[in-house]
């Protein structure tokens, strides 16, 4: 079991500490706006960087990945409890923690079943394309609130565009204002001192403004007054058939989680030189999201942005997430009166500018240059979050990935092996179309597990191989089995289609070099039979081709 806090020592602690400070910074203007998508009070933001970011710095395998609510899994929940309840209703936000503790409780039976690979389902496209949907929803509600527009934030993507857009003539002016000043901030800090936590800037300039000018009264929304205290143990108190309407939306978190939050602790620890552990990650993942659900949060991710900020700032442990952690406590007990003020058209701002890369836009026109099916897959993945849902969308995005995956799978290599006759050479290419590798035999090599998208393929490219070959010149078939890893029924029964037709021909059937797996799978689907099996390509021919005249 690996110690807590792994990676510290006194020759970081400064620096840990510091890194600590920053990630105050950056994390709490970001969750109160996450919060504000999600359809929850501010505090449920803030909640979430005190118990669940304690308990998952203390029990995750990764060094540096930092835990909390994110921009697209603030919008799943927005849009897969909005049907639900009415957002700021008491069924709202306890539904919101019946869907945490079910997400913590799905990320514990992946870890315990060792179930991480299925989020391998989740290819980039279908990421880019899933996320990118979520997150052009979510811009529409920041620049209704940067403009200072009302629309229903729970409403779907094509009715908040229209409100948007019919409600452009009630723009308040110093809303705008704000926003712009803030994005300029923001945008420019950024890239001449990238340490300088700019959204923090950005709170703290706005809403002196807000203060001094007295806008409140020009009609400038502001974030309104947040309870003071410590989060508090509960319990969601709901009946059990919306426990189960928050099922769909709690699978798509944990697996959008999971296959994000996976890729990047891997990514950092081969990085940065240390292992992770993919099953204690993931443990990790659902302790913090039922700590979220018992103490007024919502669901927990990674955060993609915040690790790469803390990885620049020189952080290699978790220090920086229970600094804070404490951080948050000591706001909410005893300095929640500075957070009244803060201008709603801010809060747009930060989060707007956040979320702009989860758009993918870079990503969409490098999938279109490289490969246009995948392209597509992104695209439709997209158009469904977008236009019927989150829900739907990681459906589609699912089936996506499986067509993708059958595509790519029903075209394997399938080759003819080439024989020079020369003992020496390697008997590993391509014979011309039409030819046989050795007097009397063909090897046939496939590249892939044989199974029911790529059965029927493989026979008939076999049966090819034979009929182009000149007539009655081939009496073996040789089938190398070093690449089939696995055989399933249907392939099995595509496989018996093979025999019986080369049985018709006089044609007799042999194996080479079969992995010990695959051969017990052969004998269990009654494969194997009583064919000749060799362990190499060339005993093969020495065994079955016929003397040259």
């Amino acid at each position: 079991m690996q110690k807590p806090l792994v990676g510290l020592t006194r020759s970081n602690l400064v620096r840990e500490l510091t890194a600590g400070v920053t990630l105050l910074a950056i994390a709490i203007p970001l969750n109160i706006g996450y919060a504000q998508i999600a359809g929850l009070p501010a505090t449920a933001g803030l909640y979430a960087l005190i118990v669940p970011t304690v308990v998952y710095a203390l029990l995750v395998s990764s060094r540096q990945l930092i835990v909390s609510p994110d921009a697209a899994a603030a919008a799943l929940v927005a849009s897969s409890i909005g049907g639900l309840a009415a957002a700021g209703s008491d069924d709202y936000a306890s539904l919101a923690l019946a869907q945490a503790i079910i997400c913590g409780i799905l990320f514990m039976l992946m870890a315990a079943f060792k179930l991480g690979f299925v989020a391998n389902f989740l290819s980039k496209p279908i990421l880019v394309g899933f996320v990118g949907g979520l997150a052009l929803d979510i811009l529409v509600s920041q620049v209704a609130k940067m403009l200072g527009v009302k629309i229903d934030s729970g409403g779907e993507f094509t009715e908040k565009l229209v409100d948007l857009v019919s409600g452009l003539g009630t723009m308040n002016p110093w809303s705008l204002l704000i926003s712009v000043a803030s994005v300029a901030v923001l945008v420019l800090g950024r890239r001449l001192l990238a340490a300088v936590p700019w959204a923090l800037v950005v709170l703290v300039l706005s809403t002196v403004v807000v203060v001094v000018g007295d806008l409140v009264d020009a009609g400038v929304d502001v974030l309104g007054e947040v309870p003071a205290g410590p989060p508090a143990l509960t319990w969601p108190i709901l009946d059990w058939t919306m426990w189960l309407a928050v099922v769909p939306s709690a699978i798509a978190l944990t697996l959008v989680t999971t296959a994000e939050g996976l890729l990047v602790s891997r990514a950092y620890g081969e990085r940065r030189g240390y292992t992770t552990s993919p099953n204690r990650d993931l443990f990790a993942f659902g302790a913090a999201n039922v700590a979220a659900g018992a103490s007024g949060s919502f669901a927990m991710g990674s955060s993609t942005s915040r690790t790469a900020a803390m990885d620049q700032a020189g952080s290699r442990t978790q220090l920086p997430s229970l600094v804070l952690a404490a951080g948050t406590l000591l706001l909410l007990l005893f300095g929640t009166a500075l957070l009244a003020d803060i201008p709603s058209p801010a809060i747009g701002a930060i989060v707007g500018v956040a979320i702009l890369p989860l758009l993918g836009i870079a990503d969409l026109r490098r999938l279109w240059r490289l490969d246009r099916f995948e392209f597509a897959i992104a695209a439709v993945c997209f158009l469904v979050t977008l236009l019927v849902g989150s829900i739907p969308g990681i459906v589609v995005a699912f089936v996506l990935a499986l067509v993708n995956l059958a595509k790519r799978a029903a075209n394997p290599a399938i080759d003819v092996l080439a024989s020079t006759g020369e003992p020496t050479d390697s008997l590993l290419g391509d014979a011309p179309q039409g030819s046989v590798t050795a007097p009397g035999v063909i090897v046939v090599r496939l590249a892939a597990p044989l199974f029911f998208a790529n059965g029927s393929v493989f026979t008939d490219a076999v049966k090819r191989a034979v009929t182009a070959a000149p007539e009655a010149s081939v009496r073996h078939l040789v089938i190398d089995m070093e690449a089939v890893t696995d055989v399933d029924v249907t392939g099995a029964e595509s496989f018996e289609v093979l025999e019986r037709w080369l049985e018709s021909r006089g044609i007799a059937l042999a194996f080479s070099r079969v992995r010990p797996d695959a051969r017990a799978r052969l004998v269990e689907l009654g494969l194997l039979g009583d064919h000749p099996v060799y362990d190499t390509n060339r005993s093969a021919i020495g065994a079955l081709a016929e003397p040259e005249h």
